[in-house]
């Protein structure tokens, strides 16, 4: 098997249950709300070493899961946006992670990651052709976007036509 290869991480989010399901386990998610674009989240991350809290928008018309991290020292970034392939039923989203990341400092600048951890799937069979090539037209288009938008999430997503709330409300479930 290629070095860094993984089996592509699939993770559900369970609104009514709030409970995030990783590959390291369940979690419970502070916040969950459903918006026009997708599912804001919002969770505590409970004894790791550098983060504390974990914010994220899953967008899937875009392809995209944008994250904001509050680190427990110096901020690495102001945001992660992982490339994915969102669905939900019901009240169950399912994330599956396409590799490709972009992690963007506000108004500086952004770079594609992962690419690396890409390329070792694909020869490990793990994603199939077409999802590589999808993952690298999102990861690419996204990034240009982000550059027309001066590497500014707010501008970026005011194109995109987005309006992501980093601190909703929750909506109560029934």
């Amino acid at each position: 098997m290629p070095g860094h290869a993984h089996p592509v991480k699939v993770e559900r989010h369970d609104v009514r249950a709030l409970q995030h399901v990783t590959n390291t386990g369940t979690r419970a998610v502070r916040t969950y709300t459903e918006t026009p674009h997708g599912l804001y989240v919002d969770r505590e991350f409970v004894a790791h070493p550098r983060i504390r809290r974990w914010q994220a928008h899953l967008l899937p018309m875009h392809n995209l899961v944008v994250c904001r991290y509050d680190f427990h020292g110096r901020r690495e970034h102001d945001y992660y946006l992982d490339v994915a392939q969102i669905t939900h039923d019901g009240a169950v989203w399912s994330v599956r992670d396409l590799y490709l990341d972009i992690v963007l400092h506000d108004g500086l600048m952004a770079e594609i990651v992962d690419t690396d951890e890409l390329l070792a799937a694909r020869e490990a069979a793990f994603i199939t052709e077409r999802e590589m090539h999808r993952a690298v037209d999102v990861a690419h288009h996204t990034l240009a976007s982000l550059a027309r938008a001066r590497y500014s999430l707010r501008e970026w997503q005011a194109a995109q036509h987005l309006s992501l709330d980093w601190t909703p409300t929750p909506v109560a479930t029934a």
